[in-house]
C-alpha cells in the first residue's frame, strides 16, 4: 500500500539478542494495542512496558510509524505463507483468475481487520512510494498475469494498476464509522469490485 514497504521473503538473517529483542518488542506492542489502542503506542511507552532502552527501540523501528509498519508485516507474513503454500484457489492449484479474485478478496478482508494499523503505518513525511523494491502484492500479481493468454498487454503496466486498485487508501480514508456501520457489507462490495475488475481485464 502507498507509503508501506512490506516486502515478500525470508526475514533478513538476526543475531539471535537482535532476534529476541524484536519477538519482545513486537509481542508488547501488540498487547498494548489490545489494551490500549494504537494511540498509546508511541516510541517511549514501547520502551518503558518492554523494560528496553529506547535505543533499542528507535534502532529497531527508526519511528512510530515503524513499529505498526513491522506489525503490518507479520500479518502481511500469513497471507504471503495461505499465498505460496495454502490451499487454492488462494493458494497453487487453481486457474490463475481464480487466484487473482481470492487473492484480492483476502487483501481486501486483511487491510479491513487490521485498518487501525495500517493507518497508523502510513509516515507521511516518506515519500510516496517509500521502497524501491518490488511490492510483494504486485510481484505475485505479475505472475499470474503471465499465465493468461494476454497478448499485447503491458504486464509489468497492468500488475502496477491491478495492486494499486488494492491499495491502503482505498480503505485508510474511510471513516472509522463507516467501517463500522458497513459491516460485512464494505468487504462483500470490495470484493465484488475486485473481481469484476480481475474478470474484464483478463477476458481473452
Amino acid at each position: 500500500m502507498n507509503g508501506i514497504s512490506v516486502s515478500w521473503g525470508p526475514p533478513r538473517p538476526e543475531r539471535a539478542d537482535a532476534a529476541r529483542n524484536r519477538a519482545h518488542l513486537l509481542a508488547t506492542a501488540r498487547l498494548m494495542l489490545d489494551e490500549s489502542g494504537p494511540d498509546q503506542l508511541t516510541m517511549d511507552a514501547l520502551a518503558e512496558r518492554s523494560g528496553l532502552g529506547k535505543g533499542t527501540v528507535f534502532r529497531r523501528f527508526g519511528t512510530r510509524a515503524g513499529i505498526f509498519r513491522a506489525l503490518l508485516d507479520e500479518i502481511e507474513r500469513d497471507l504471503q505463507e495461505r499465498v505460496l503454500s495454502g490451499p487454492p484457489p488462494l493458494g497453487p492449484g487453481a486457474p490463475p483468475v481464480d487466484r487473482l479474485i481470492a487473492y484480492g478478496r483476502a487483501r481486501v478482508r486483511l487491510l479491513i481487520e487490521n485498518t487501525e494499523i495500517a493507518r497508523f503505518a502510513l509516515d507521511g513525511r516518506q515519500p510516496i512510494p517509500s521502497s524501491a523494491q518490488t511490492p510483494g502484492s504486485q510481484m505475485h500479481i505479475r505472475m499470474l498475469l503471465r499465465q493468461l493468454n494476454l497478448d499485447g498487454a503491458d504486464l509489468d503496466l497492468l500488475a502496477t494498476q491491478l495492486t494499486a486498485a488494492l491499495d491502503g487508501p482505498l480503505l485508510l480514508y474511510l471513516s472509522a464509522d463507516t467501517l463500522t456501520n458497513a459491516g460485512p457489507q464494505i468487504e462483500q462490495s470490495l470484493g465484488s469490485a475486485w473481481q469484476f475488475l480481475v474478470e474484464r481485464v483478463c477476458r481473452p
